[in-house]
């Protein structure tokens, strides 16, 4: 007869084999810190279900049958199973880092700034594999099993636990061969006279809204030779001298440390949501593969983000879309 495991029989066999191994009710008992009585109840229980008497009884021993004695072999080997279960999950939450890491990027950010981290990270924790996905699509941390996500912008799932790990800001830029041809801006309203290179995935384009240290705010309704919702399109085209553009700074990290690309009216502010998060479905039972993953990164950003202080190697350049 198949018995199924579930915690009322696990319980049973647990009262079984702690009277068999003290040899008495009271001693089994006081080693397992629970009432006589209900070890007897378990016991009872479990011998009607099996429809076999396990011990032998007396007012001062117990002692196995037959079928009792055969019977623990197989209960020790399945309470031994169930312990390496637990310490195998509890190590999941308290121990060493290990397992199937699954992460959701976004696209670009993800492979300009994550991406070539990544085998850093495996090194560091050699018990962790990661399956990653680089997508600029909301997923669904919950629904989809992902273990964190790293996210750009504001934030509006409150049921997330999230992480700051740097904060981005955007900027307008040009090359210095179109500076050269048409002079740079020196103010905002004089957008509107030059090559402005539009990224529709920008809520208020055509509008560029722009604010001064004293709270001014000034919009301008830009027009140029060309407008992509790919913000790695642009960029391209900014650093050959087609327009100025507006863009992200971590987009543009690696153009403006190699003076490809040139910060224009520094003076003024654009406007911007949210920053740069890494993201958690709960903060109970994390595992630790989890924690490390957010831990790590959150320090490989701080205390500047990376696009802000040094550039990258031209070995790590891969595609870009806007963030």
């Amino acid at each position: 007869m198949q018995q199924s495991h579930d915690p009322a029989s696990l319980a049973e066999m647990a009262a079984f084999a702690a009277i068999t191994e003290a040899r008495s009710f009271t001693k089994a008992a006081l080693r397992v810190g629970r009432d006589s009585t209900v070890l007897s109840r378990r016991l009872q229980s479990l011998e009607q279900r099996l429809g076999v008497r396990l011990l032998h009884r007396t007012t001062r021993s117990v002692s196995l049958t037959e079928a009792g004695a055969e019977f623990l072999v197989r209960v020790r080997a399945i309470l031994a199973s169930v312990d390496e279960a637990e310490a195998a999950a509890s190590a999941h939450a308290s121990g060493t880092p290990r397992g199937l890491l699954r992460l959701a990027l976004p696209g670009t950010f993800g492979r300009m700034w994550i991406g070539p981290l990544l085998p850093h990270f495996l090194a560091t924790f050699p018990d962790v594999r990661i399956e990653a996905e680089f997508s600029n699509r909301f997923v669904d941390l919950v629904a989809e099993n992902f273990d964190v996500a790293v996210r750009l912008g504001a934030l509006e799932d409150s049921r997330l636990v999230a992480r700051k790990i740097a904060t981005r800001r955007r900027l307008l830029c040009a090359a210095p061969s179109y500076l050269a041809r048409r002079g740079a801006p020196e103010a905002p309203e004089a957008l509107t006279e030059h090559a402005c290179l539009g990224f529709s995935g920008f809520q208020t384009f055509p509008t560029w809204e722009m604010t001064d240290s004293s709270g001014r705010r000034v919009n301008v309704e830009v027009s140029g030779p060309m407008v992509c919702d790919d913000a790695e399109v642009l960029v391209e085209a900014a650093v050959q001298g087609l327009g100025l553009m507006m863009s992200t700074d971590w987009l543009v990290g690696r153009e403006l440390a190699d003076g490809r690309l040139v910060p224009l009216l520094e003076d003024w502010t654009l406007a911007d949501e949210g920053a740069v998060y890494v993201v958690m479905p709960s903060a109970r039972g994390q595992a630790a593969k989890t924690r490390a993953f957010a831990d790590w990164i959150g320090k490989r950003f701080a205390p500047e983000p990376p696009w802000t202080s040094r550039p990258v190697s031209k070995a790590c350049s891969m595609g870009r879309a806007g963030g």
